[in-house]
């Protein structure tokens, strides 16, 4: 409903009511405008139909592909929204990332802990309600400055500009945006998925991104020692969160299957097989073997046959089974096929460097089965971003016969070859990589995982630095606040930022006159009002 239809049905509940003669309806209608989610699933059924409009949009045009940072702190999801909306006036084809590895990292109990799947599950679910109180927050804030204004207009009876004011207040946008948000392996078995999924859907999670490692040994996509499982065992967990998102009603919520393939070399059982070609035999099919005979079966050995022949998987101590080297890419393919064969909507190829050729070799032979597979890729700090691609401009040089003799190329970080030519085309690749990669590789969404992460610890740093040096005080005021006030930086105005100008409304709302508010001339926030 628009302003004016919600103050007249707020009118016409109010008037039903003899005793409520000192609730004002337009009040009730500016409380209602800026609570619009009741719930986390009104949340996660309104940012499904978001990601599914977004994916045809990709479909039509690769240009149109999304983004998103990750986020650990409700607060610094809030303040990535604000951001956006005030340099681009838009949240449109902008998302959320809730990153396990920061969840384990800065929000459990246990202090640290690397990202092995050892957090407190609840905690994902807990901040993704935390990210969806923070954005409501946002848009109640904003409201609030609108409804301000519009009292500010009336009293000077300026007709237009409230006119203006009150479309604005129709037209405005929230921050509520979607969440793509890491399970991880699911916690445990199919079951544990479930319950875990539902906490996390009810919280306001309109995708899940799971991976098919093995729950009790998930190591980092970036780190060594992933052991993945058969298909079957990852799809039963698909189907745990498919029954959940349509148990709750979000009966489009977005599946993204995550294949740790590429980088893991070990399985920690052998798949079931009811006959040859089947997944659980395709599977199977990338162990490392040595053909035997029965006579060189040994105790305790695990045997499989395949076309007649006798094969013993190579075992390790630790009871893990080894894949063939080289079969990585193979794998990820099979993983991704198979994925959206049984209800998953977009796939995580987890890669060892940011390179767009190696990423579309696999999509290409993965569309040739499903031709409108989709990628959500990690743009990883884990990756060496400057390196990584000074070295690809260097190998292409290379390649085409330019001379490269005034680069070393174990050496292409140091500060040595910035503003050279290799490092300026290696930026300008960098600049475009998300474009190029969406349009090549089939990326729909690129996200970085752990953005905030780096530039809390870096800010913190820049602070420190100045503020305990010979600069002092100056070292705040210059690096921080200086840059809030000219930079237009929301949270200049903490004291508004954290609710206390809603709660002044909210008190003239319950107690007109008599409310004893904390905005009056002596606020200290008055000084940034210019």
């Amino acid at each position: 409903m628009t302003y004016q239809q919600q103050i007249g049905t707020a009118r016409q509940t109010i008037g039903g009511h003899a005793t409520w003669g000192g609730i004002d309806a337009e009040s009730v209608a500016r409380m209602r405008l800026q609570n619009r989610f009741q719930t986390g699933l009104d949340i996660a059924r309104y940012t499904a139909a978001i990601m599914r409009r977004d994916m045809a949009a990709y479909d039509a045009d690769p240009a149109a592909y999304t983004q998103s940072l990750g986020c650990w702190h409700g607060f610094i999801g809030q303040q990535k929204i604000i951001s956006i909306k005030k340099h681009f006036g838009t949240t449109d084809r902008r998302y959320l990332y809730l990153s396990g590895w920061m969840v384990a990292a800065l929000r459990s109990e246990f202090g640290p802990l690397p990202d092995q799947s050892m957090h407190e599950k609840t905690s994902v679910p807990a901040l993704i309600e935390e990210l969806y109180t923070f954005l409501r927050q946002a848009d109640a804030r904003e409201l609030s400055l609108l409804f301000r204004d519009l009292d500010k207009a009336r009293e000077s009876g300026n007709e237009v500009e409230a006119q203006r004011l009150t479309q604005a207040i129709d037209g405005h946008q929230t921050h509520v945006v979607p969440i793509i948000a890491d399970i991880d392996a699911g916690f445990g078995n199919a079951e544990a998925t479930y319950l875990l999924a539902k906490k996390m859907i009810e919280a306001g999670a309109c995708a899940l991104q799971i991976e098919n490692q093995v729950s009790d040994e998930k190591q980092c996509g970036h780190q060594d020692g992933k052991v993945t499982v058969p298909h079957e065992d990852f799809l039963a967990k698909v189907r745990a969160c498919r029954y959940a998102f349509l148990e709750l009603g979000v009966d489009d919520g977005i599946i993204v299957t995550r294949t740790d393939s590429l980088g893991a070399g070990l399985t920690k059982q052998i798949a079931f097989s009811k006959e040859p070609g089947d997944i659980g035999d395709q599977y199977n099919a990338f162990l490392d073997c040595d053909e035997i005979d029965v006579g060189q079966v040994g105790n305790g050995d695990v045997v499989i046959t395949r076309e007649g022949k006798l094969l013993r998987p190579k075992r390790l101590p630790s009871n893990l089974f080894q894949f063939r080297e080289g079969t990585g890419a193979d794998r990820c393919v099979l993983d991704c096929i198979t994925s959206l064969q049984n209800g998953a909507d977009l796939l995580w190829i987890e890669t060892e460097k940011p390179h767009i050729e190696q990423i579309a070799s696999m999509v290409d032979r993965i569309r040739e089965v499903v031709p409108n597979a989709k990628l959500v890729y990690n743009n990883s700090p884990s990756f060496n971003w400057t390196l990584n691609f000074r070295q690809q401009v260097f190998d292409a040089w290379t390649e085409a016969g330019k001379d490269v003799s005034a680069y070393d190329r174990a050496r292409l970080m140091s500060v040595d070859y910035d503003g050279t030519p290799l490092a300026d085309e290696a930026d300008e690749r960098i600049r475009t990589f998300q474009k190029d990669a969406a349009a090549r590789a089939g990326i729909f969404h690129h996200l970085i995982t752990l953005p905030t992460y780096h530039t809390a610890a870096l800010s913190t740093d820049n602070l420190a630095k100045a503020y305990f040096g010979d600069e002092g005080m100056l070292g705040y005021v210059k690096g921080v606040q200086r840059r809030e006030i000219r930079e237009g930086i929301a949270c200049v105005k903490h004291q508004n930022m954290s609710g206390s100008d809603i709660g002044d409304d909210h008190k003239e709302y319950f107690a007109g006159e008599a409310a004893l508010k904390a905005g009056g001339v002596h606020n200290t926030m008055n000084q940034f009002a210019a």
